[in-house]
């Protein structure tokens, strides 16, 4: 009996730095699964080449054609459905996505954020660190809910905070480090390995 590769859609908004760490891991074999779809709310996002550089299907859908956030997320949502997707990953995706697509895809959509949850959600969370003045701050990878930076936490990686650095050295360095957990959080994923409960979200074994 063969067996069936998972469908994963990437929804990004600029250039898909995480998008390519994920096709390099398909691409290695690290993830078994296919990227089936690259949904953008830009035209002019860098990560639709990208995909298209991979040979993967593309689309945009233009967010001003849609009066509601959930009328615009049910075009997403039938899109997905159309392409069997197992597993929604939101990366740099500059959009809160509406409830009716997080119970759609209810514990089958994940994000990045460039902060450790709970602290410094929101779009300026590399800069709100280092203004805060912490000393050690890294990615989350999370589960998606219907708020803000809010769903159960599935993966976190530490970075030092440096005394002279700037906004664009520290991301550059939580970049890296984003590019190293958010294809294992998909792999995990792919892999039927991510057990939630609750907020607490465990890593079974093989």
């Amino acid at each position: 009996m063969l067996e069936t590769i998972m469908n994963i859609a990437v929804l990004c908004s600029g250039s898909g730095t995480n998008l390519q760490a994920i096709i390099d891991a398909v691409e290695s074999g690290y993830i078994k699964a296919k990227i089936a779809l690259v949904v953008s709310d830009s035209k002019t996002a860098y990560a639709l080449e990208r995909a298209k550089t991979a040979g993967i299907e593309t689309l945009y859908i233009d967010p001003k054609k849609y009066k509601t956030r959930e009328d615009y997320d049910k075009e997403i949502v039938r899109n997905l459905k159309a392409k069997d997707i197992g597993l929604a990953v939101l990366a740099g995706f500059m959009r809160l996505m509406s409830a009716y697509f997080v119970a759609e895809y209810k514990g089958r959509v994940m994000n990045i954020h460039p902060a450790l949850l709970p602290s410094f959600k929101g779009t300026r969370g590399v800069r709100d660190a280092l203004e805060y003045g912490v000393k050690i701050t890294g990615p989350t990878v999370h589960f998606v809910d219907d708020k803000l930076d809010n769903g159960p936490i599935i993966l976190q990686s530490a970075v030092e905070v440096k005394d002279d650095d700037t906004e664009e050295a520290l991301l550059d360095r939580i970049h890296q480090e984003e590019h190293k957990i958010y294809p294992e959080a998909v792999k995990l994923f792919v892999e039927g390995r991510l057990k939630i409960e609750g907020r607490r979200v465990s890593v079974t074994s093989n």
